[in-house]
Formats: structure tokens, C-alpha cells, sequence
């Protein structure tokens, strides 16, 4: 009587649940009740037979309780709080050059991992960079390119003329 009662219950829940990971877990467990084997629920939920056995084994250990899902925290900080400010305020307060580089006005995310490998040690990748910039509080964009001086006559011409000439190559 109680695995029908538990059936029902994961059921019910199952028709509730909104989150796709969830649902599959509650699933697993309806199945499981329903008496089906590990590798028939491994092959509906579209999951390993193993992922099966930590679903039946965290729900035998702490019931439905132990099917929510923990989310993980993430690799530590490679920087201080004290350095992640440091690097803020050069990046906003200094431009590359003056801090020892060639590149005489934009931080590139490059830049910002060469400044901080040098500074503090770690490496990053672009991504991790842009990341962490983004915790920071910073934004960039990529640079767009414009004519200094432009003769919009000699534009008009090659717009006009010029171009749909090469086109027709």
C-alpha cells in the first residue's frame, strides 16, 4: 500500500514540477516504483544506468528531499578581493601605457590577462577575463574604425562608379 501511496505522490509531483532535471529525477523514481529495472529507466530518461543509481540511491537515503539538485559554488577566486579591486581601479583609472605596456589607450582583455599574470600570477583565458570583468562591474566593446579625414566626393564616385565597375568582374 505505501509504494502506491509513494507512487502517487511522486506522480503528483512529476505533473507539478516545471524544471526539465527535476522532472526526470521524480520520473526515475515513478519508474523505479512501477518496477521497472535500472537499465529500462536508464533508456527512457535518456541517462546512464549509473546516473539512475545515484537518483534511487539519494532517494532511498534522504527521500524526495534528496532529489533536489545542489548546485555548485565553483572553483575558487584565483584573486583576493583586495586585487580584483586593485585591477579595477588601474583598468579605470590608467591606460595600458602607463602601466608598462605599448599599447598606448585601450585595455583589451588580452592586455587585462597579461597586466594580471604579471601583477598577481594567475592566468586566465579571454572568457574567464571577460568574466571576471563583468563581476567587476566593467563593459567593453570592440573597437569600430572611422576615417580621419573623408572626401565624400571621392566616396560618392567609387560608391557610384568604381565599385559596380569591379563588381562586374
Amino acid at each position: 500500500m505505501e509504494t502506491k501511496q509513494t507512487r502517487i505522490e511522486i506522480e503528483t509531483l512529476m505533473k507539478k514540477e516545471k524544471d526539465r532535471r527535476m522532472f526526470e529525477r521524480y520520473q526515475a523514481i515513478y519508474l523505479h516504483l512501477k518496477g521497472k529495472t535500472a537499465l529500462d529507466i536508464a533508456e527512457t530518461i535518456g541517462r546512464t544506468e549509473r546516473t539512475v543509481f545515484k537518483y534511487l540511491r539519494a532517494y532511498r537515503e534522504a527521500g524526495v528531499a534528496g532529489l533536489q539538485m545542489n548546485y555548485s559554488t565553483g572553483a575558487p577566486e584565483r584573486l583576493t578581493k583586495e586585487q580584483q579591486e586593485q585591477l579595477k581601479q588601474t583598468i579605470v583609472s590608467s591606460v595600458p601605457h602607463e602601466v608598462g605596456f605599448c599599447s598606448k589607450y585601450s585595455w583589451t582583455l588580452y592586455l587585462i590577462g597579461e597586466y594580471i599574470k604579471r601583477e598577481f600570477g594567475p592566468t586566465y583565458s579571454l572568457r574567464g577575463i571577460s568574466k571576471m570583468a563583468h563581476r567587476l562591474g566593467l563593459s567593453y566593446t570592440k573597437p569600430t574604425y572611422t576615417l580621419a579625414a573623408v572626401d565624400e566626393a571621392k566616396q560618392q564616385a567609387f560608391t557610384e562608379v568604381t565599385f559596380p565597375t569591379l563588381k562586374k568582374d
